[in-house]
C-alpha cells in the first residue's frame, strides 16, 4: 500500500479550502487526521475544548468523505497511537508517500514535531503558506523589521489600508482609526440591560458521541460540558456569525470590557473566536460582514470598528508576534516570577470573587472575554509573581478558542509584560478599584478594594501597590507609568513597609486565598 503525496490535517485546519489539498489527486493521495489523546494532556485540557476540536475534526472528516476524499482517521480510542507523531510514524510508513503536504501548523511544538517525524522518516514535508490569514509571516516579518518594540496601532492602520477596510479614500471612515476610548464603559449600579439570547448548535449525533467519549477518556480533566453550545460545523458558525452581526454587534462596543455576574455571561460578545481558530470561518467574510452592516444599518461606528481591530489587527498582529519571536518566548519571563499556580484557578474555590466568579465561569464554559481573562486572572498571575509557564499552560487548557498562536503572545504579552514590553508600552497593573469599577464582583466579596493593608484588603490592591513599589524605577523612568510611580512618592515610609509586609503575607499563603 503506498500514495503519491499524504496530506495531513491538523484540528485547527478544518477550511474547506485547505491549501495543503490544492492539487489533491483521490487517486493518488491521501489524508491524513487524528484524534490523539496526547494533544489533550500536553496541558490539562478543558473537556470543552477537547470535545470542541474532535466534535469539529469528526464532522469535517464527514465533509471529506461526502466529498469523494480518501481520507484514513484515527478516532481516539480506536487506535493505540498515544501522540501525533506516532501516528504519523506509523501512517508515513505504511503509506511510503513520495512527499507529505501540510498547511502552516499553528503551534511551534507541532511544527517542530512534524519536521522531525518526516526527517526520520526520510519522506520530503512541505508545508504551505496559511491564507486563512490576511497577513502571512513573510509578509510580518518584513513589517517588522529589525524592531525592537512592535506596536500594533500601526499594523492595524497598514492592514485597513492594504485591506480597503473601514476607509474613506485614504482616510478611516469617520475620521478616527480607533474608537477604543469609547468602547470601555461600565454597566453601571442597573447592570446590563436587555442582554442577547445565546444561539444554540444543535447537538447531534456526533458531538453526542464525542461528549460521551470526553467524559470516559477524560473523566478526570477540568471543566464541565453541561454547557456545551459551540459551533463544530461551518454551517453552524455561520449561524453564531449571522446572530452576532444581526442582535450583538450595534451593543458590542461600549460595554465590551464590562463585566457582570448574575447574567448569561456571553453579554454582547461575539463567541466567533473557537470558530476562527479552527477555520470554519475566513476572518474576511466576518469582517465584511461587520462593514457591511455598518454600511447598511448605520451600526454605531465605535462598536464595528472595536469589532473589527480584534480580526484585522489584533488578531493577525499577535499571529505574527508568536510566528516572529519564537521559540524564546515561551520561555520569557522578564521579571524572573517563580511561584506556583494556586490550585484554586482548577476548582475556583477562593474567597477572591472576582476569581470565584470569572474561573467558575471559565470551567462551566470554557470561557470568558477578553478583559475578564486580561484584568482578572491574568492580572492576578501578574501580580503574585506567578511563574509565566505555568499562567500560559492554564490558559491554553481551560479556553476553547485557545490555540498557541494566539494564546501565548496574548498572556506572556499583554497580561504578564513576560516578554518586558516587546508589544506593550507598560505592564498592565490595576488595584482592585479597576475590577469594581468594571464589574458587580466587589460587591460579593469578603475583601475591600478600597484597603491596600489588613485582613480586609483586596489581595488585587495590596499587591498593586507592592508591585509599584517593588518596581518603582522601571515604572519612574516611563512615561506610561510615571504617574502611578508618583504615587508612590506620597505614601510613607511606614505605609510602604505595612503594604510590603502584608503582600508577602499573601504571596506566601496564595492557595489560601
Amino acid at each position: 500500500m503506498s500514495c503519491r503525496h499524504l496530506v495531513i490535517i491538523l484540528g485547527d485546519q478544518l477550511n474547506r479550502d485547505n491549501p495543503a489539498l490544492l492539487d489533491f489527486d483521490p487517486a493518488l493521495d491521501r489524508i491524513l487526521m487524528v484524534e490523539a489523546a496526547g494533544e489533550a494532556t500536553h496541558v490539562w485540557s478543558h473537556k470543552a475544548r477537547i470535545a470542541l476540536f474532535l466534535s469539529a475534526m469528526r464532522h469535517h472528516a464527514e465533509w471529506l468523505r461526502a466529498h469523494g476524499m480518501p481520507l484514513i482517521y484515527l478516532q481516539l480510542g480506536e487506535h493505540g497511537y498515544p501522540t501525533l507523531d506516532a501516528a504519523w510514524a506509523a501512517q508515513i510508513a505504511m503509506l511510503r508517500p513520495q512527499r507529505i503536504i501540510v498547511c502552516e501548523p499553528g503551534e511551534y511544538r507541532v511544527e517542530q514535531t512534524l519536521k522531525a517525524c518526516a526527517a526520520e522518516a526520510g519522506v520530503p514535508l512541505v508545508i504551505r503558506d496559511d491564507d486563512h490569514f490576511l497577513c502571512s509571516k513573510a509578509e510580518f516579518k518584513r513589517w517588522a523589521g529589525n524592531s525592537r518594540s512592535l506596536r500594533m496601532e500601526f499594523f492595524y492602520r497598514n492592514m485597513r489600508r492594504q485591506h480597503d477596510v473601514l476607509m474613506d479614500g485614504a482616510a478611516p471612515a469617520g475620521g478616527a482609526w480607533n474608537y477604543d476610548a469609547d468602547n470601555r464603559q461600565s454597566f453601571g449600579k442597573q447592570g446590563p440591560q436587555a442582554v442577547p439570547p445565546l444561539p444554540q448548535s444543535d447537538i447531534d449525533h456526533i458531538t453526542q458521541a464525542v461528549l460521551a467519549d470526553v467524559e470516559q477518556h477524560f473523566a478526570g480533566h477540568p471543566g464541565s460540558l453541561r454547557h456545551f453550545c459551540w459551533p463544530v460545523t461551518r454551517e453552524q458558525a455561520l449561524g453564531f456569525l449571522d446572530q452576532f452581526i444581526a442582535h450583538k454587534l450595534a451593543g458590542f462596543g461600549p460595554h465590551q470590557d464590562a463585566m457582570w455576574q448574575g447574567e448569561a455571561p456571553f453579554l454582547w460578545h461575539s463567541l466567533l473566536a473557537s470558530s476562527l481558530n479552527l477555520k470554519l470561518l475566513n476572518p474576511r467574510e466576518v469582517i465584511a460582514a461587520a462593514e457591511q452592516a455598518w454600511h447598511q444599518r448605520r451600526l454605531p461606528l465605535a462598536s464595528v470598528e472595536g469589532f473589527i481591530r480584534q480580526i484585522l489587527g489584533w488578531r493577525e498582529f499577535i499571529r505574527g508576534v508568536y510566528w516572529l519571536d519564537m521559540p524564546t518566548l515561551a520561555e520569557a519571563n522578564h521579571y524572573h516570577h517563580q511561584r506556583a499556580l494556586p490550585g484554586w484557578f482548577w476548582t475556583g474555590d477562593t474567597q477572591m470573587n472576582c476569581l470565584r466568579q470569572t474561573i467558575g465561569q471559565t470551567l462551566e464554559y470554557g470561557y470568558a472575554h477578553h478583559i475578564q481573562r486580561l484584568m482578572v486572572t491574568g492580572l492576578f498571575g501578574l501580580l503574585a509573581e506567578i511563574a509565566p509557564r505555568e499562567v500560559e499552560a492554564w490558559y491554553l487548557a481551560v479556553y476553547v478558542d485557545a490555540v498557541e498562536w494566539v494564546e501565548l503572545p496574548n498572556t506572556a504579552g499583554m497580561a504578564l509584560y513576560a516578554n518586558g514590553g516587546r508589544f506593550t508600552s507598560k505592564p498592565y497593573v490595576a488595584s482592585g478599584a479597576y475590577i469594581k469599577r468594571m464589574s458587580n464582583y466587589c460587591s460579593g466579596c469578603r475583601y475591600r478594594p478600597e484597603l491596600r493593608s489588613g485582613e480586609d484588603a483586596c489581595p488585587y490592591t495590596v499587591l498593586y501597590w507592592n508591585f509599584l513599589i517593588r518596581h518603582y524605577d522601571s515604572f519612574t523612568h516611563n512615561p506610561r507609568t510615571a504617574l502611578m510611580a508618583r504615587n508612590v512618592e506620597r505614601m510613607s515610609e511606614v505605609e510602604r513597609e505595612a503594604v510590603s509586609s502584608h503582600a508577602m503575607t499573601l504571596l506566601n499563603r496564595l492557595d489560601q486565598l
